[in-house]
């Protein structure tokens, strides 16, 4: 058990942690993929063999995003959070905010022409609806308003506290599912997700960025010996094999497996978060996550472009959303053009021309 008074003697990563890279590379390319063949195709359209095993897979991608999400915030600002420096690093963590804020919005338009009325478009914007695609980029930008206060207390807090903090806050927001909030349904949905809007709630999440955090610090304190590795490494594949195998276990209960998978791809208890889905995806992004870890560097170089995309996850996000929704689907008028295994295709290369991009762009400002 480690206490608040420890933080500021965790040791730091020399530069970025590649296996982190990747692991997000990875759950932005399942992303990539799953939008692809939704935005384009859409889900009644897929064949059988597309929604399982294919699009099942795909589900791994959210959760796997949300934990690197508190990784990366463990990793990078956790240990300077009772130091001198801290009031500028929580500062460059609203100023992302911010900037993720406009790119949501910006995004918000890309994805609803030429579809929605300017009224509607107008609506999504006021947070008066809410879009499909871009929503989780709405997550991240409040979810950074929030999280550079609660790192210092975090930090202070010891390690039964912590696991008691994120049980408390999964039960809690459950019971707030249950409650109308008076009708103000943007509101229940920004919270804790609604079931008529494809939104993140920021309490029904936030177990996993705290889930985040407590792997990031373990990972600080294990990447660099190998021998610690190795345990992290079984202990996050390990509970991530019990989760899938549990969600098998339900599924096989009911009576049917193959109806369960394909309620999953299906996004069947998505939003709001379900049991058989939750733990069939964080299940698996652990395994994801795990497997990331063991292979290092070594794995992270093997698998470039993904770990190039995985480097800058806003800027592989604003590029596959922009050549979805704007190029293919708005300006190509490619919705309904292409079948199941040409999206696939197609989302491959977006995958590496979202690696290109961000290598073009980092060349270019090396240059400037």
């Amino acid at each position: 058990m480690f206490t608040w008074e420890e933080v500021p003697r965790l040791p730091r990563a020399e530069g970025r942690i590649d296996a982190i890279d990747l692991a997000r590379g990875i759950a932005i390319g399942l992303m990539i993929l799953s939008h692809m063949v939704s935005g384009l195709i859409g889900i009644r359209n897929v064949p059988d063999w597309g929604m399982v095993p294919v699009h099942f897979l795909t589900k791994f991608s959210s959760s796997l995003f949300i934990l690197v999400f508190g990784i990366a915030l463990a990793v990078a600002f956790l240990a300077s959070t009772q130091t001198e420096a801290w009031p500028k690093r929580r500062l460059k963590l609203w100023v992302r905010a911010v900037e993720v804020w406009f790119w949501y919005k910006a995004l918000t338009v890309v994805e609803m022409l030429p579809y929605y009325a300017p009224g509607d478009i107008v609506d999504a914007l006021l947070y008066q609806r809410f879009a499909i695609w871009v929503e989780i980029l709405g997550f991240y930008a409040i979810a950074l308003l929030w999280v550079p206060l609660v790192l210092p207390l975090w930090a202070r807090t010891p390690l039964w506290g912590r696991c008691a903090l994120i049980i408390g806050l999964t039960a809690f927001s459950a019971w707030l599912q249950g409650l109308s909030f008076g009708g103000n349904d943007t509101l229940k949905a920004l919270l804790v997700d609604h079931e008529d809007h494809y939104t993140w709630g920021q309490l029904s999440r936030a177990p996993l960025i705290l889930a985040g955090l407590l792997i990031g610090e373990a990972l600080l304190r294990c990447y660099f010996d190998t021998a610690l590795r190795r345990k992290l490494v079984l202990a996050l594949v390990g509970v991530g094999a019990v989760m899938v195998a549990a969600f098998y276990g339900l599924a096989f209960a009911e009576g049917d497996v193959s109806a369960a998978m394909l309620a999953v791809a299906n996004n069947d208890g998505k939003h709001p978060p379900g049991l058989k889905f939750t733990l069939y995806s964080v299940g698996g992004a652990l395994v994801i996550l795990g497997a990331a870890l063991a292979g290092g560097a070594t794995a992270a170089k093997a698998l470039r472009p993904l770990t190039m995309v995985g480097s800058d996850a806003l800027k592989a996000f604003i590029f596959h959303i922009v050549m979805i929704f704007l190029v293919l689907r708005f300006l190509l008028e490619g919705e309904g053009m292409y079948t199941y295994p040409q999206a696939l295709g197609v989302g491959g290369l977006l995958i590496l021309g979202a690696a290109l991009w961000i290598w073009l762009t980092r060349w270019i400002a090396r240059y400037n």
